[in-house]
């Protein structure tokens, strides 16, 4: 019996620790394709500012502000655009390091957009307004990166 618990839980570690959850050749090909609005093989962050707050929120840049294909592919066959789950009850009061430039990255890697300045409240969450399929609704950003909008 303890066997099977260790092996259950060995494998639930490797499950957990694997880029596993990240998205297929096939996935990772037709979100470049829908993200590439003018066809010419590369993003540029005005057309896919999601992917671009994603790669600045894992520390890669990328020079005058173009994604290649395959820097596209690579970073999204890692795991790199996946939206992460969100903690139960967030937002999550705490303290927050996030700098105003930080939370909005969050908020946009979310596929939000125009999102107004941000504030932060008592509780180390940061809030503010973002547009999201053509409406406007309120954003908020924990300390954990939790984005929750409503």
């Amino acid at each position: 019996m303890k066997l099977k618990i260790l092996a259950l839980g060995g494998f639930a570690l490797l499950l957990t620790a694997s880029p596993s959850f990240a998205m297929t050749e096939a996935q990772c090909d037709a979100a470049f394709r829908a993200a590439d609005a003018n066809k010419d093989g590369n993003v540029t962050e005005a057309e896919a500012a999601r992917y671009f707050a994603y790669a600045r929120i894992g520390n890669q840049n990328f020079n005058a502000m173009t994604m290649t294909k395959a820097d596209f592919m690579t970073h999204c066959k890692t795991g790199m655009f996946d939206d992460k789950k969100m903690d139960a009850g967030a937002p999550l009061a705490g303290a927050n390091s996030f700098t105003e430039a930080q939370a909005r990255d969050r908020i946009v890697a979310h596929g939000m957009a125009t999102v107004s300045a941000l504030k932060k409240d008592d509780k180390g969450i940061w809030r503010g307004t973002a547009m999201h399929d053509g409406k406007s609704m309120n954003v908020a950003v924990d300390y954990k990166g939790n984005v929750v909008g409503n």
